[in-house]
C-alpha cells in the first residue's frame, strides 16, 4: 500500500496502515456470504507525518470512539461490493478527517440578544399565552 498524501505537508507513510478485508452485511444475495469485500483500515496515529501537537490532539479526540486496544484508528467501509473501491473510500475518510483536524476551530465570541429579538421573544409569548387563554372554559353561569 502506498503513503498517503493529505497536504503538501502531512503525510501517513505506508507503514502507519494495516488492511484487513471482512465479510460486509447487508444486500448482495449469496454473493456477500462469500466475498470479503468490507475494509478495515486501521491507522497508527503516532506515525503520521508533518502533523503539529495541536492538530494531533484534535484528531485524537474526534476519533476517541473508533480506536481499537492499541490506539489505532479503526476505519471500514463496505459502500460499494469491491474491496479496492472500498479500500480508496477508507483512506479518503482518513485524508478528510486529517485535513479537518488541521483546521482549528474559530472561538466562540460571546454576545447578546438584540432588542429586536428581544421584543419578537416576548411578542411571541404573550400570542401562545393568549392562544392557551382562548382555550379555556368560558362559565357562563
Amino acid at each position: 500500500m502506498d503513503a498517503l498524501q493529505v497536504t503538501a505537508a502531512v503525510t501517513v507513510p505506508a507503514q502507519a496502515f494495516q488492511v484487513k478485508a471482512v465479510r460486509a452485511g447487508g444486500p448482495g444475495g449469496q454473493n456477500v456470504n462469500k466475498v470479503a469485500s468490507k475494509v478495515e483500515l486501521r491507522v497508527d496515529l503516532d506515525l503520521i507525518e508533518g502533523l503539529d501537537a495541536g492538530s494531533l490532539e484534535r484528531l485524537k479526540a474526534k476519533v476517541a470512539n473508533q480506536t481499537d486496544a492499541d490506539g489505532r484508528w479503526i476505519v471500514t467501509s463496505s459502500r460499494t461490493r469491491d474491496q479496492i473501491t472500498n479500500l480508496e473510500d477508507a483512506r479518503t475518510k482518513v485524508a478528510h478527517a486529517i485535513e479537518a483536524a488541521l483546521r482549528a476551530p474559530v472561538p466562540r465570541r460571546a454576545t447578546r440578544p438584540t432588542r429586536s429579538s428581544k421584543a419578537r421573544r416576548v411578542d411571541g409569548k404573550k400570542r401562545d399565552g393568549a392562544v392557551k387563554k382562548a382555550r379555556s372554559r368560558k362559565d357562563w353561569d
